[in-house]
């Protein structure tokens, strides 16, 4: 999976489409990503002894990583990435501008 945690991502496909966040954790196992304010869910919770609080809490629900794509501030746009080695380092690079992500 080629997004990381703390990336800038762009949502291209599904109910956040256009939006952009920073991605908070990244799930290779499960090829999915956890969006920063994105893809949010209500839920109930009792209270299970003096730990957690009852109520309705927010949660960030992951969202497959296909539907993100990573954002390039070169030419402000989604990026397609490439791999190049750079004095023995392997670094993420846009193919459009040719720009490190």
């Amino acid at each position: 999976m080629k997004i990381r945690k703390g990336d800038d991502v762009l949502v291209i496909a599904g109910k956040f489409r256009g939006e952009r966040a920073k991605v908070d954790a990244a799930m290779p196992a499960t090829n999915r990503v956890v969006l920063d304010g994105l893809n949010i869910a209500k839920r109930h919770t009792k209270q299970t002894g003096a730990t957690m609080q009852a109520g309705i809490i927010d949660k960030m629900l992951p969202m497959n990583a296909s539907n993100v794509a990573l954002w390039c501030a070169g030419h402000k746009g989604p990026a397609k990435v490439g791999y190049r080695d750079a004095d023995g380092v392997k670094v993420r690079v846009c193919r459009k501008c040719g720009e490190a992500l």
